[in-house]
């Protein structure tokens, strides 16, 4: 098994480095041209990724108001991870200062106001735009922060995201045993990144609404929130022309409900509804290739 890793780190490294010494804008294009291969040859997430746009059809808007088929979002959508990817690429290689210094950060101010509570800040966010971008650029540009993060299936690799992480202000916690590492960094004041737009296990979460259909929905930064009194702020970003920019929401204010099962589901779907509005704002710019409805066929959604 170890050979196997080395090999598939030396091929990464292969791969990846022509692509990290290219000018930005050719690497823009070589991207697009990878996300569109994909696109092509892995019919699996192709079929997921329309299937998907089909059935929320109704549910969010296309930009700018123009109307298109789903294969065509769905295209859109690989172009766009195949941007991100060269992106993240050239940062990893450390040659990518340019593109985090074009990073445009709105609404810090509603950083301050919750850090300013001392009980420690929740950001939570979706697989939009270039999420690991936007880690990065927060880090470099507001303050450090600590996302929780599955652990790559390559150790080698892991341990390459790590180091390139923790350089620009970013420490991981793995989803195994989150929970204690979660707790550690509020408990100093510290900032957590909660990606919470996957489909999660019965006893991760409930079954809320999420673009007019049920879906499995984390309940950990509600249940955190209330555990730490720390700061829930949704954070998104964006790609805008040749920059990107991060907009920082002002903290959520969580339900009132005394019947506390009854508070976190609430909580859950109004932190939702933060990345159901970024769908219809950049419909083009979400994961729509995971299985976000997955297991919920049988179940009716929370009220």
């Amino acid at each position: 098994m170890k050979i196997k890793w080395l090999l598939e780190a030396a091929l990464f490294m292969l791969f990846s480095f022509p692509v990290a010494v290219l000018p930005y804008k050719v690497a823009l294009k070589v991207g697009e041209i990878l996300g569109l291969l994909v696109f092509y040859i892995w019919g699996s997430r192709r079929r997921i990724a329309i299937v998907n746009i089909e059935k929320a059809k109704g549910e969010w808007q296309m930009a700018k108001g123009k109307k298109q088929s789903a294969s065509r979002l769905a295209k859109e959508t690989f172009k766009n991870l195949g941007r991100s990817f060269v992106e993240i690429i050239k940062i990893y290689y450390g040659l990518g200062k340019a593109i985090i210094d074009n990073v445009e950060v709105r609404g810090v101010e509603n950083y301050h106001k919750a850090k300013s509570k001392n009980k420690g800040v929740i950001f939570i966010t979706g697989h939009c735009g270039n999420w690991e971008l936007m880690a990065l650029a927060f880090g470099v540009k507001v303050g450090k922060a600590s996302v929780v993060a599955r652990t790559q299936n390559n150790p080698y690799i892991n341990m390459f995201v790590e180091r390139v992480r923790a350089r620009y202000g970013n420490s991981v916690i793995y989803k195994k045993g989150a929970l204690k590492g979660i707790l550690s960094v509020l408990k100093k004041n510290g900032v957590v990144g909660i990606l919470m737009d996957q489909a999660v296990l019965k006893d991760e979460g409930y079954i809320i609404d999420f673009l007019g259909r049920p879906a499995w929905t984390t309940k950990m930064p509600a249940l955190m929130a209330r555990k730490t009194d720390a700061a829930v702020v949704p954070v998104f970003i964006n790609r805008n022309g040749d920059k990107h920019i991060i907009n920082i929401y002002p903290e959520v204010d969580l339900s009132a409900e005394e019947d506390t099962e009854k508070a976190i589901i609430q909580d859950a779907k109004r932190l939702s509804s933060f990345i159901e509005e970024y769908i219809r704002q950049h419909p083009a710019e979400w994961l729509w290739i995971h299985k976000r409805w997955k297991r919920t066929s049988t179940a009716g959604a929370m009220e």
